[in-house]
C-alpha cells in the first residue's frame, strides 16, 4: 500500500464509516482493486477505524461531556428507572456492547478470515444493507421518547452482525432502532456513541500488530499509516455531522438504492 492508496481508502473509511452503506465493504472492495490483500489491509483498516471514533468525540463532545456529567451526579443506583438521563444512556451503550463483545471474543479469527475472502460476501451482504435500510424507510411503527435497555440490546445484536464486510453498521443499527419504534433524532447519536467502546477496545487487542506493522516490519509503513489516519479523521468529522442531519431528515431510502446498486454491480465485475 503506498501513499495515494491510503489517502483514497482513508477518505473512504471516513465517510463510509457514518453514512449507512458499509465502510468495511467499500474498503473491502477498493482493496480489491487496488490489489490489496486482506491481511495487509487489517492493520490499516484497525488505524482508519480509530481516526474516526475520534472524530465521534471531536464532533459529539457535548453529549459526551453531559454522559460524563450525569454519571457524577447524585442518583438513585438501586433501579433502572431511577437513574437519570445521561446515565441511563451510558448503562445503554454498556448494555449495546454485550452482543459485539461476545463476537469479538468468540468469532474474532473467523470474521478476520471472511474479510480476507473475496468480495462476493460483501456483495450480497450490501444487498442485505439495501433491504434494511428500504424496509425502515416504509415501516412506520410506534413512536417513543428514549431508548430502553432492552431496545439498547436488540440494536447491539444489529452491530454485532454488522462486523460483516458490506453489511453497514450504521445503517443496521439505525435501521433497527427505527423499526423498534426509536426516535430518529436519537438514533444517530447513540448510534455513533456506541461504537466507540468496541473499536478501542479491538484496537487494544490489537496493538501488538499494530506496532510491529508501524514498524516498517511490513509492506505498510508509519507514513502511509499517518496518511490513512489523518484522511480517516478529518473526512470522518465532516461525514458524521451530514448523517446526523440525514437522519433527521428520513432520507435513508436513497442510501438502500446506493447500496442495492453497488451490491449487484460487486457481484457481477468483482
Amino acid at each position: 500500500m503506498n501513499g495515494w492508496e491510503s489517502f483514497v481508502l482513508g477518505i473512504l473509511q471516513g465517510l463510509t464509516e457514518y453514512l449507512p452503506i458499509s465502510s468495511s465493504g467499500h474498503l473491502a472492495i477498493a482493496s480489491s482493486l487496488f490489489g490489496i490483500d486482506g491481511e495487509q489491509n487489517l492493520a490499516f483498516t484497525v488505524i482508519v477505524h480509530i481516526a474516526t471514533v475520534l472524530s465521534t468525540l471531536v464532533i459529539l463532545w457535548k453529549e459526551i461531556v453531559w454522559i460524563f456529567k450525569d454519571l457524577f451526579t447524585r442518583q438513585s443506583w438501586k433501579s433502572y428507572s431511577g437513574l437519570n438521563e445521561g446515565t441511563r444512556y451510558a448503562v445503554n451503550i454498556i448494555i449495546s456492547m454485550i452482543p459485539v463483545g461476545i463476537v469479538g471474543l468468540f468469532f474474532k479469527d473467523r470474521i478476520e478470515a471472511i474479510f480476507g475472502s473475496g468480495t462476493t460476501v460483501v456483495g450480497c451482504c450490501l444487498l442485505l444493507t439495501a433491504a434494511l435500510l428500504v424496509f425502515s424507510y416504509f415501516a412506520k411503527p410506534r413512536q417513543r421518547e428514549e431508548i430502553s435497555g432492552a431496545h439498547a440490546f436488540v440494536i447491539g445484536i444489529a452491530q454485532a452482525i454488522a462486523v460483516l464486510p458490506g453489511l453497514s453498521r450504521s445503517g443496521s443499527t439505525i435501521a433497527t432502532g427505527l423499526l423498534l419504534g426509536n426516535r430518529k433524532e436519537k438514533l444517530a447519536q447513540f448510534s455513533f456513541l456506541m461504537v466507540i467502546p468496541p473499536i478501542l477496545g479491538e484496537a487494544l487487542l490489537d496493538v501488538k500488530d499494530l506496532l510491529e506493522s508501524a514498524s516498517g516490519g511490513s509492506e505498510t509503513g508509519f507514513g502511509v499509516l499517518l496518511i490513512g489516519f489523518l484522511a480517516a479523521f478529518l473526512s470522518g468529522c465532516a461525514a458524521c455531522k451530514w448523517m446526523i442531519s440525514i437522519v433527521r431528515k428520513g432520507k435513508l431510502i436513497w442510501f438502500g438504492a446506493y447500496c442495492a446498486l453497488a451490491g449487484i454491480l460487486t457481484l457481477i465485475f468483482l
